[in-house]
């Protein structure tokens, strides 16, 4: 059964419309600005929990001591 060529055209104009929305999402996600700010939320998250805060300011206090006592020495 042959397709009239009306529709064949529709199909390749639907198919176009598809390919460009896959493409601007793909651009979307590739873009660097989009990833970097990924990933710093996602540190930052990561960095607010407690049990990574905490200890966290706990070695920068004890490098702190650290090197305070070193340059006193």
């Amino acid at each position: 059964m042959a397709r009239d060529p009306e529709t064949i055209e529709r199909d390749i104009e639907k198919a176009r419309e598809a390919l460009a929305v896959t493409l601007d999402r793909i651009g979307e996600k590739a873009n660097p600005k989009q990833l970097a700010d990924s990933a710093r939320s996602t540190v930052q998250a990561k960095v607010d929990e407690p049990k990574v805060k905490y200890p966290l300011i706990g070695a920068g206090v004890l490098l702190g001591v650290l090197l305070l006592r070193k340059l006193l020495r």
